[in-house]
């Protein structure tokens, strides 16, 4: 049976109850209460639980904030994610600042989450946005639950309705948007307009283009081994003649890097030139998307641009692959 112990304050007046739990097998178990009814019934439920088998302790999580988790998230998690972290921890810092995060971790459930999400959706941001910040949350009560002595934890983000994301993004360069992009680029800096040609031809991503070395390079086979992709695989991009002659044309950098840019300065040099040409709309990773569509329309197979371009199901590869119409009556005759 449990112990259930009448608590006073200095005149001998009852302000509380304290049960006390004991199982054989378990760490003894102690909360207080305002009524002895609360106390005695709460004992039941977990002798309960006990007696079952099913019990969790949940003193961690009872006694731990999400700000709290958020901190160590931030010092053990956020260091071993890939790049810089800089977003996550953007990400984190938002969490952060909310009303929720002053919650116990065994307190959150799915309404606190819900009520956030509508929180963001009035401060305007995006539905992949929203996503992307329940993800880390998502990921933080998984970690919580798993690793952090917290089983008793059921993850409220899985419990709550995700925004819906818009449908795919369709942009693709028209008219001449290409000839005026590339002036513009040479015309802010040479190597930017390298980089779109060369982002055109193999449909690699911002970073992976950044991320270049020379090391990496074998311009006899035509191939660049990217060692480390956003997938988390090693993936080999095979470089036209185009994109064979763009690297071709570079100087040898001392420091073994194929670009001077940086990210920062590769947004910036972006911004600028997209002015200049007089576009809207176009972001880099359309170029992406620009390249995988135009690798279709040389009569690649869904398999060998999946190969090219690292995309791990068809499914994904249909986000970035809109043909045009015109162009596929030419290949029907």
């Amino acid at each position: 049976m449990a112990t259930i112990n009448s608590r006073e304050d200095q005149d001998g007046i009852t302000i509380g109850w304290q049960a006390i739990v004991r199982r054989k097998g378990h760490p003894s178990q102690t909360k207080t209460f305002r009524a002895k009814k609360e106390a005695e019934a709460w004992a039941r439920s977990i002798e309960s639980e006990m007696d079952r088998g099913v019990w969790r302790d949940r003193s961690e999580a009872e006694g731990t904030t999400l700000k709290e988790c958020l901190d160590r998230y931030s010092q053990e998690i956020i260091p071993t994610k890939k790049g810089d972290g800089r977003r996550e921890l953007g990400f984190l810092r938002q969490w952060q600042a909310r009303s929720i995060a002053c919650r116990f971790m065994a307190a959150i459930d799915g309404q606190d989450v819900a009520a956030s999400i509508k929180e963001m959706e009035a401060e305007g941001k995006s539905a992949n946005t929203i996503r992307l910040h329940l993800a880390l949350l998502s990921h933080l009560f998984e970690l919580a639950r798993k690793e952090w002595r917290m089983a008793s934890l059921i993850n409220p983000v899985e419990l709550v309705r995700k925004p819906k994301l818009p449908k795919g993004r369709e942009r693709r360069l028209v008219d001449d948007e290409e000839a005026r992009l590339l002036a513009a680029c040479q015309s802010v800096n040479p190597e930017l307009s390298a980089i779109v040609r060369f982002a055109t031809e193999t449909a690699m991503r911002q970073g992976e283009i950044i991320g270049m070395t020379w090391a990496m390079i074998d311009l006899r086979r035509r191939v660049v081994r990217l060692p480390d992709t956003k997938n988390g695989l090693a993936r080999d991009v095979p470089l036209s003649s185009a994109a064979e002659q763009v690297l071709s044309a570079l100087p040898r950098r001392m420091d073994g890097k194929v670009w001077a840019y940086t990210q920062d300065g590769m947004r910036a040099s972006w911004r600028r030139a997209l002015a200049q040409a007089g576009i809207d709309g176009l972001t880099f990773h359309d170029l992406r998307h620009e390249a995988t569509s135009r690798m279709f329309e040389k009569n690649l197979n869904p398999m060998q641009v999946a190969a090219i371009t690292g995309h791990k199901t068809l499914q994904m590869l249909k986000r970035y692959t809109h043909l045009r119409a015109e162009d596929l009556a030419k290949m029907l005759g």
